[in-house]
């Protein structure tokens, strides 16, 4: 006799039954109040241990783009690949002596694709230099970002939008996600609003302060337009409106108009705003082979893994989720060649939780190691498309019955609890926490949102405890009508039954 484990393994494999059952009536009402026909949708409405036939299974084995719901292919990947206890290192080194205060040489700082890597922790890496007795460089502070291979994108391409913090682009070395914070607080005496700029960018004019609205007493309103920003010029940034003072006190962050200096401008800003001197520049470069092969001065850690995918997951942090998913392609296993081809003949899951090594990440080779991962986990055929794993993309494609699959697996592994708490709740936090629905806190599930797709994907609870896999895609120029759609398919599946 098999062990139920086993048992539930072997029922997990099985391919997941295509027959069309009828759709919800709540949900078929609201697909056809939103004119939205069926064939524009694929839902998935299965027990999440996969040993009883789909509640729901319509248009499964259909291909479609799932927007930000990829992220449960890489986030789940990195937790069954990495380990929950996983976390990236910054390595920083110091080439010369320290005499008086005075480094004579240069400071490197090695980037290794630490996701989160936000100004908080940039500014405490640096406090450790000047911890070491370091207060002024007679030399250089060189970034390393050997450590991935990023194609070159241009930050409009996606939708037109290279301000907007979620096209900002992958790096080894990504810092507070190439993106400037704005505060502004309004000040009725002055009849001023103050603005402050994190992080301090070298070489950057930023006007402090803009004038109030005259009677701004009503409503804020757009006080984005109203501020009239220019960032055109990347070596200022400037207000030609006013502010609102009833807006109070609001958080603007946009992704900086010059990327490509952006890490520079910010390290050099920060040092210098922290106290520091520095006689050379800031500038990217790669650490000699014989200071890399040093022990170096110190390393800062990144938060672990679990913490990382709660920010992707719960936020949808787009280049969060594309470092983690260059990270799978970046970590080889030490007991095969660093080559992508010859490392198919193993069991990766074995492999990379084992002692790594780590070589120069790209997409490519996170890719390969992905549907490697993939066919040896979750199934041999019925493989997603992947692009960058964000779900930012056009290209990306998987079915619905690839995604239940997937999450029926998470929920018998020993990571599940790591990635159920990663996802959104509905109307309490994350993505969904301002959903207003009857099914308040029964269902985790990661959404996705795009120019004609609209998509829910997860785990559903019931009030006996009965977990339900529910995955529900939209593809279709109106998608974004299908939302209470979404939502009546949600409250369907958590009642009892």
């Amino acid at each position: 006799m098999l062990r139920r484990p086993l048992l539930m393994a072997l029922l997990g494999c099985l391919p997941l039954l295509a027959t069309a059952q009828n759709l919800p009536p709540e949900f078929d009402a609201a697909l056809a109040r939103a004119k939205l026909p069926r064939d524009a949708v694929s839902v998935l409405v299965v027990d999440a241990l996969g040993n009883a036939t789909p509640r729901v299974a319509h248009r499964i084995n259909v291909p479609v783009n799932p927007a930000s719901v990829m992220k449960l292919v890489t986030t789940y990947a990195a937790l069954d690949l990495l380990g929950p206890a996983y976390t990236w290192s910054t390595p920083v080194y110091i080439e010369g002596a320290v005499r008086e205060g005075t480094l004579y040489g240069n400071l490197y700082i090695k980037g290794q694709g630490d996701p989160k890597l936000v100004l908080e922790r940039l500014w405490l890496l640096l406090r450790r230099v000047q911890g070491l007795g370091i207060r002024s460089i007679a030399g250089d502070i060189v970034l390393d970002r050997s450590a991935l291979e990023i194609p070159e994108v241009d930050p409009s391409s996606f939708d037109g939008e290279p301000l907007r913090p979620y096209n900002a682009a992958p790096d080894a070395l990504l810092i507070n996600f190439k993106s400037v914070v704005m505060t502004f607080t309004p000040d009725r005496t002055a009849n001023l609003a103050q603005v402050q700029f994190d992080p301090p960018l070298h070489g950057v004019q930023m006007q402090t302060t803009v004038p109030l609205t005259s009677g701004s007493n009503g409503d804020c309103g757009d006080y984005r337009g109203a501020l009239k920003a220019d960032f055109s010029d990347a070596n200022r940034i400037r207000f030609l409106g006013s502010y609102s003072a009833a807006c109070g006190e609001k958080v603007w962050p946009v992704a900086y108009a010059d990327p490509k200096s952006y890490g520079v401008r910010a390290v050099q800003g920060l040092w210098l705003d922290m106290g520091g001197k520095l006689t050379g520049t800031v500038r990217y470069g790669l650490v000699p082979a014989a200071i890399a092969a040093a022990k170096p001065a110190f390393e800062v850690g990144s938060a672990p893994l679990p913490e990382v995918i709660r920010d992707i997951n719960k936020f949808s942090n787009n280049v969060m989720a594309q470092q983690l998913f260059l990270t799978l392609g970046r970590v080889v296993p030490a007991t095969t060649p660093a080559t992508i081809a010859d490392a198919t003949a193993t069991d990766p899951a074995l492999a990379l939780n084992l002692a790594s090594t780590l070589s120069q990440g790209s997409f490519t080779a996170s890719r390969a190691q992905v549907l490697r991962w993939w066919k040896e986990r979750i199934s041999a055929d019925d493989l997603p498309v992947l692009d960058n794993g964000s779900g930012l993309s056009r290209q990306e494609r998987i079915t619905a019955q690839a995604l239940g699959k997937l999450l029926q697996t998470a929920y018998r592994s020993p990571v599940m609890p790591e990635l159920m708490a990663s996802l959104p709740i509905t109307g309490v936090d994350g993505t969904l926490r301002r959903v207003k629905s009857r099914a308040l806190g029964s269902a985790h599930l990661k959404t996705g949102s795009l120019n004609n797709v609209v998509a829910i994907a997860g785990y559903v609870h019931s009030p006996s405890g009965k977990r339900t896999v529910l995955v529900a895609i939209v593809n279709h120029p109106n998608a974004n009508a299908a939302r209470p759609a979404l939502e009546a398919l949600v409250e369907w599946a958590a009642k009892e039954r």
